[in-house]
């Protein structure tokens, strides 16, 4: 699965356009977080590794293709590092900041938890399942359900905000979509 994986990413990360502004929700939320190390996981092209960086962050940038880590190379700040996530482990009490959008694996969640350093803020969006999305995975297994952001990480950590949403994506397509912004207490 990973080399499956790493391909396709590679493949898309090589011929089409990806956004280079951070999105909303970590502009917006990435203030809550004391200054230190952060973990952008999925990072992808880094557009959330370099705003952060910006922010006054060291950056740890983690993703399966070796074309988006290639990318980051050598950029000041950012650690970027090749990894699988089904095999990676996240260190314990590392982190100020986690961010990870548009990327979903539930087995990382106990893991994001314990990443995090006390008083340490995640922030977290990606998309949810729904029958009228014109846009969003074709495997069932990376979409939410419906309140199930919330409902795991409410049991662990302190909600700062959480919102289930319809939202455009570049080309126009909709799709439902999960907010979610905690701390660790």
């Amino acid at each position: 699965m990973a080399q499956y994986d790493r391909e396709k990413w590679n493949q898309k990360y090589q011929h089409n356009p990806i956004p280079n502004d951070p999105i909303g929700l970590v502009v917006e939320h990435t203030p809550l977080a004391s200054k230190g190390i952060a973990l952008d996981i999925a990072c992808g092209m880094g557009r959330h590794s370099k705003y952060l960086v910006s922010q006054g962050f060291e950056v740890d940038a983690l993703d399966i293709s070796s074309v988006a880590i290639d990318s980051l190379a050598n950029l000041p700040h950012i650690h970027a590092k090749m990894v699988d996530f089904d095999t990676n482990r996240l260190p314990r009490n590392r982190y100020s900041l986690i961010v990870c959008t548009f990327f979903l694996k539930r087995t990382l969640f106990p893991q994001i938890i314990e990443a995090l350093q006390e008083g340490g803020v995640l922030i977290y969006e990606t998309f949810v399942a729904d029958p009228d999305n014109t846009f969003s995975p074709t495997d069932s297994s990376f979409l939410l359900e419906a309140g199930e952001l919330e409902g795991y990480f409410s049991q662990y950590l302190e909600i700062l905000h959480s919102q289930e949403y319809w939202g455009r994506l570049m080309r126009g397509e909709k799709s439902r979509k999960a907010s979610l912004v905690a701390r660790k207490p």
